[in-house]
């Protein structure tokens, strides 16, 4: 059996499904019945993706290429070319679509169509086919009106539909000029017809999908598009309770008007996560990094959204935006710490292709890693042993703060300064473990009461406090400091379409004080 066409990708895990392939072959036209996607995980070994790639006797592949998938990708492009050199090699996604004479992958393949691919793959697709080579290797992608894309949805399988994420978008684009951001090069957002995203929301329901994670970066910008989105699943909702489901969205975070507020406000727990990127609090670093942001309102908006809606909050902090020194980062994530979001997730800074803060690096003295992911060494405020303090905050953060695993055990962690004592705590406990991955959970509650124990407090409270949590989590094994095998607490259904992630946070969470 052969496929003239093989779309093929490296996904950081399987259960992501390439949304950028199923576009590619949703907008093929006469050529989608000879095309096929075949999609593996960071860490098969180049190898045998290029054995499977090739027995399927394609005379063209094409790459997704991003950040994380480039180096291997570049073995494979390599490979592909040395064993199969008549078999056309096509290049697209974010990081090829800049600095293209630089990177070696771009250099072996065929060709690369940058930015937008629907129209310029299938294009060029064509005219190889009928034995028609352009000169021109580098092809900016067309950016057609939305009217004319074809949405994916019919190129998820039910294997996807059961097993994998369900990334979906009803608009493409973003309005905002963040410097850090892919999306500062675009002119707006444009929202896909309703009517069509509707269309498709249904006939994905009716095939079974019941998780769908939109990757809109302003979901909300437009008003009666986004309530439109809401309320066809509030309507399933209504008339299916019983039914799981879950949904996720990007919001701005200042920008929530009231019908809007009444209708997130109706989902029920468990179905609704909602991703904030905050970044900073600092308005000198929001104009350093042309992002407009009204602080108070987002602070607001965060506190209603927690205190009025089921949703689970997943906010976002960035750790080295120029102009923002350690205090400045501390003082902001302790504002969001009291607003009480489910998740903070603190990520640090990186040099993606094409994004204006490449060009600001020597202004704030910022040096990042020569390879991907491309993360900050240091700046002309942190040094790089204080940033790789910070990196280890930022994963112990994950393990601690957003696992869920330690709702009540937060309050007495971080009492009245939560990113000072939280990061005491950090340095303690990475001289205890010495690493910030693979550490059994056992190890790092045992870690954790060693330390709470050090710094005062009850101890009766503290051992109840962590014995309580790690059953909570629904963990079941033998603590140091516990007399006797825990016993997990009762767990939920199964069948929910809420990640497991998440539902550990449905449990009620003990407010802090600080």
């Amino acid at each position: 059996m052969s496929s003239a066409i093989v779309l093929a990708t490296l996904n950081a895990r399987y259960a992501h499904a390439s949304l950028a392939l199923r576009y590619l072959r949703a907008n093929l036209g006469a050529l989608r019945e000879v095309c096929v996607l075949r999609e593996f995980v960071v860490g098969v070994a180049p190898e045998a993706v290029v054995r499977a790639l090739l027995a399927e006797r394609p005379r063209l592949i094409g790459l997704s290429v991003a950040i994380w998938n480039v180096v291997p990708l570049t073995r494979v492009v390599t490979m592909l070319k040395a064993v199969a050199p008549e078999v056309v090699v096509v290049l697209g996604g974010p990081e090829v679509s800049h600095e293209v004479a630089d990177q070696e992958i771009c250099a072996r393949a065929d060709y690369v169509v940058t930015g937008w691919g629907e129209v310029t793959f299938a294009r060029l697709a064509g005219a190889i086919l009928n034995g028609v080579r352009p000169l021109d290797r580098v092809l900016a992608g067309e950016q057609p009106s939305l009217d004319h894309i074809i949405l994916p949805g019919a190129e998820f399988s039910e294997q996807d539909l059961r097993h994998r994420r369900l990334y979906v978008e009803a608009s493409r684009g973003c309005p905002f000029r963040c410097a850090f951001c892919l999306s500062a090069l675009d002119r707006t957002a444009w929202p896909f017809p309703t009517a069509r995203v509707l269309s498709e929301l249904g006939q994905l329901y009716s095939r079974g999908a019941r998780a769908f994670r939109f990757v809109d970066r302003t979901f909300n910008l437009n008003l009666d598009h986004a309530l439109a989105v809401l309320s066809f699943f509030l309507e399933r909702l209504a008339a299916e309770p019983a039914e799981p489901l879950f949904l996720h969205f990007e919001l701005i975070p200042d920008h929530l008007p009231e019908p809007l507020k009444a209708m997130l406000a109706a989902f029920p727990p468990g179905t609704l996560q909602l991703e904030v990127g905050v970044q900073s609090f600092n308005p000198r670093v929001q104009r350093l990094i042309a992002r407009r942001q009204d602080n108070a309102r987002t602070e607001y908006h965060l506190r209603w959204l927690r205190q009025e809606t089921h949703a689970h909050l997943h906010t976002d902090l960035i750790l080295g935006l120029p102009g923002e020194d350690v205090a400045s980062f501390a003082h902001g994530f302790d504002r969001l710490v009291r607003l009480a979001p489910h998740e903070i997730q603190v990520g640090l800074l990186k040099r993606l292709r094409g994004t204006p803060i490449t060009h600001d690096a020597a202004r704030f003295g910022m040096r990042f890693q020569a390879m991907p992911p491309y993360a900050l060494i240091a700046n002309d405020l942190i040094d790089a042993p204080m940033l790789q303090r910070l990196v280890r905050f930022a994963r112990y953060w994950d393990l601690i703060g957003n696992s869920g695993r330690f709702t009540q055990t937060l309050p007495l962690l971080l009492a009245a300064s939560p990113f000072t004592r939280f990061l005491e705590c950090v340095d303690a406990l990475y001289a205890r473990l010495g690493t910030t991955h693979g550490i059994a959970l056992e190890r790092l509650y045992e870690a954790l009461h060693a330390w709470l124990l050090e710094h005062g407090g009850d101890p009766q409270q503290i051992t109840a406090t962590l014995l309580s949590d790690y059953a909570a989590s629904g963990a079941r094994g033998q603590l140091g400091f516990a007399p006797e095998r825990v016993r997990p607490a009762p767990a939920r259904r199964e069948d929910s379409a809420t990640p497991a992630r998440q539902r550990r946070h449905l449990r009620p969470r003990t407010r802090s004080n600080c």
